[in-house]
């Protein structure tokens, strides 16, 4: 049964993508069956894997819809292991069209149930706001990843994101769980950087990954080449760190 990580900040520019894109890639190459849902309508993961979302038919917007089978979206990826389920333009107006829906809340729930099994890990890369496609993310997902850029307001509108956690794990799934934070854009020349990352160890003791993503240029290139960084420039800090990061949450099943 597949471990599902939902990765969420409201906040756009946080490394979300980026993030779910590399840990995606790194649990391939360590032999794990992975799959990546595209929740943001913006696509940046389709065409960070090189998935040409533009001259798709359809993706997990038809899915959520119940218009297409989850697996008719699937896309494999030039990497073994790593499938993706791509966002299209048309998933901006889900959001609004599930409103009406009966379970909308459970949309992705139920469609990932049909996969689950075929996957070991599920990362949704959910977009940047705290609307239904994101709460769709937290009550199908089994953990949450949180992604924090090491920046000064960093911590602005954490508590409304952790607020809107709370409140599915209250109303609508009881078992989800905070994974960790993962520090990004972090620059060992900045004292900032150094002074943030003691702030979130308070703010999530123990919650926080050793493993810590260096802002990087190699890291915002790889997208655009519609690769990972594992393909585009494995010997970078951004590779080793995101290797890394892989490491630690797949020790995390063995505790």
């Amino acid at each position: 049964m597949g471990k599902i990580i939902a990765v969420v900040n409201q906040k756009g520019g946080v490394g979300k993508t980026t993030t779910s894109v590399n840990l995606g890639a790194y649990l391939a190459e360590a032999g794990k069956e992975v799959l990546l849902l595209d929740l943001d309508p913006q696509a940046n993961a389709s065409s960070g894997l090189g998935i040409e979302h533009q001259k798709l038919e359809f993706g997990l917007y038809e899915a959520l819809l119940g218009q297409k089978p989850l697996s008719a979206v699937i896309k494999h990826t030039a990497q073994a292991h790593y499938s993706v389920a791509p966002a299209t333009v048309s998933l901006a107006g889900a959001g609004i069209e599930m409103v009406t829906m009966e379970n909308r809340e459970f949309r992705l729930a139920l469609i990932l149930e049909e996969v689950r099994e075929a996957y070991d890990y599920i990362i949704i890369d959910g977009p940047p706001s705290l609307g239904l496609l994101t709460v769709n993310s937290l009550v199908a997902a089994d953990e949450v990843l949180i992604p924090i850029q090491s920046e000064y307001y960093a911590l602005e509108g954490l508590g409304q994101l952790l607020e809107t956690v709370e409140l599915v794990r209250d109303n609508l799934k009881p078992a989800l769980n905070i994974m960790g934070v993962v520090a990004t854009m972090f620059d060992r020349r900045n004292k900032l950087s150094g002074a943030v990352l003691e702030e979130l160890k308070k703010f999530f003791p123990g919650k926080i990954f050793d493993s810590i993503i260096p802002r990087s240029v190699k890291l915002a290139e790889a997208p655009s080449y519609g690769r990972s960084i594992l393909h585009y420039d494995p010997k970078s800090s951004g590779a080793k760190a995101y290797e890394s990061l892989a490491k630690e949450i797949i020790s995390l099943e063995k505790k």
